[in-house]
């Protein structure tokens, strides 16, 4: 099996998440993109941040159940930060071959993130591009740390279970974001 898996936190989810899915699942050529809902970002203040079963539920709605799948494993795996969460899925699903696909924001804020370097060198990903963060993203630390990994977009089909490796997968960009629905909803600007 050839998996995408698509993190974050889904508050609340929205069209351009399922936008990522859809073009994940063709252009790496993938069997199933995985919509991990976190049941709570390290990175992220808790406050603003709905139950995890609401978010699942949000996250269901939009996938389709076969090729898009909603799925809270980090919460029955306990994990919360993703080199931790790989570990365990490859231990799960040795025979699966996992490619993460993120926004250029995550990119960007990649160093932040636990353990980085050591998961950029036993995970690949596709980043796609996000409005206002594209450049500071590709002339990030990040991109400049694995600059010797970056693969041209044609080479995207082969990630899946290669790593290191990354591809930049220029496309429409959807100016939706969570942060900006949920602004909408309380009537703010974000």
């Amino acid at each position: 099996m050839r998996i995408g898996l698509l993190g974050g936190s889904f508050n609340p989810a929205h069209a351009g998440h399922r936008h990522i899915a859809a073009l994940a699942l063709k252009r790496l050529r993938l069997d199933q993109v995985w919509l991990l809902v976190s049941p709570g970002n390290p990175l992220k203040p808790r406050r603003g941040m709905a139950p995890l079963v609401e978010r699942m539920a949000g996250a269901r709605a939009i996938a389709d159940g076969r090729r898009i799948i909603a799925t809270s494993i980090e919460q029955a795996l306990n994990t919360r930060f993703t080199v931790d969460t790989m570990h365990r899925l490859r231990q799960r699903f040795p025979r699966a071959g996992f490619v993460w696909i993120m926004g250029a924001d995550i990119l960007e804020q990649l160093p932040k993130w636990r353990r980085w370097m050591a998961m950029t060198r036993r995970l690949s990903f596709a980043v796609l591009p996000r409005p206002t963060y594209n450049h500071r993203a590709l002339t990030g630390q990040a991109a400049r740390r694995m600059r010797s990994d970056r693969r041209p977009s044609r080479e995207a089909p082969l990630l899946p279970g290669t790593a290191p490796g990354w591809v930049f997968l220029a496309t429409r960009q959807s100016p939706l974001s969570a942060t900006a629905i949920r602004a909408a909803l309380q009537g703010s600007v974000p």
